[in-house]
């Protein structure tokens, strides 16, 4: 079995989920067959958004030292449960680790769930959108993505990422489900989640016959096939 490492703290609660997903969803029948796992999770790393709005790489030497603590740690792989960090991605691919994708998992549970080559809507931060980090992948493999106005993004997806990140989750979530609600007036077949810190709000696997894809879930799954022996067939 190979040893995972989770470069977390992007933010706090996010990383804690993930570390919960990834025990509950792995499909062991004692504690040895759950896979060794090492957290780092550093929520000094600076803002994401921030910085991919700003065009400057402020968060990339506290990533790429967080992954080299996991390296000499001896970890096999590395999952990074933040989806804005992932612009970074190219950048600490050469480190030692492999560093899941984040948008290939989601990929995977698309495909998992008989949902292709058609409308999908993507919910993030301002920067996981406006950088196209889920468009310029999925597009590729036939997916149309449609994502939030300008306005839902300034009024509610962003403000309920935010109240999430400050613990108030259950104020957040009548935001995001009012633009999941209009954006399923468009024909979409899926709601990809794209921000660790929504699915903390909206845990439903569906939604009005809608399939809602869990980017935590889809990282978890994608951790256990490449550490543990492909449970999950997914492409790692």
């Amino acid at each position: 079995m190979k040893r995972l490492g989770v470069l977390g703290g992007m933010g706090p609660a996010a990383s804690a989920e993930f570390m919960v997903r990834l025990t509950a969803l792995t499909p062991a029948t004692c504690d040895q067959e759950h896979i060794p796992t090492i957290l780092w999770s550093d929520p000094r790393i600076p803002d994401r958004s921030t910085s991919v709005r700003n065009g400057d790489d402020l968060p990339l030497p506290w990533l790429i030292k967080g992954v080299e603590g996991l390296r000499r740690a001896g970890c096999d792989y590395v999952a990074i449960p933040c989806n804005t960090a992932h612009f970074w991605h190219h950048k600490l691919s050469g480190l030692g680790p492999k560093i899941l994708h984040i948008v290939d998992s989601v990929a995977i549970e698309l495909k998992n769930k008989n949902v292709t080559d058609c409308n999908i809507a993507i919910l993030g931060t301002q920067s996981t959108i406006e950088s196209g980090l889920y468009q310029y992948r999925l597009n590729k493999f036939g997916w149309n993505c449609l994502t939030p106005s300008k306005e839902q993004m300034d009024d509610l997806i962003q403000p309920a990422i935010n109240l999430i990140k400050s613990g108030k989750i259950d104020e957040s979530k009548s935001m995001i489900m009012e633009v999941i609600d209009s954006l399923i007036a468009q024909n979409i077949k899926a709601v990809v989640l794209g921000c660790t810190e929504l699915p903390l709000a909206i845990r439903d696997e569906t939604y009005n016959g809608i399939a809602l894809i869990n980017s935590i879930d889809s990282l978890v799954r994608l951790s256990i096939d490449a550490c543990w022996e492909n449970k999950y067939n997914y492409t790692s």
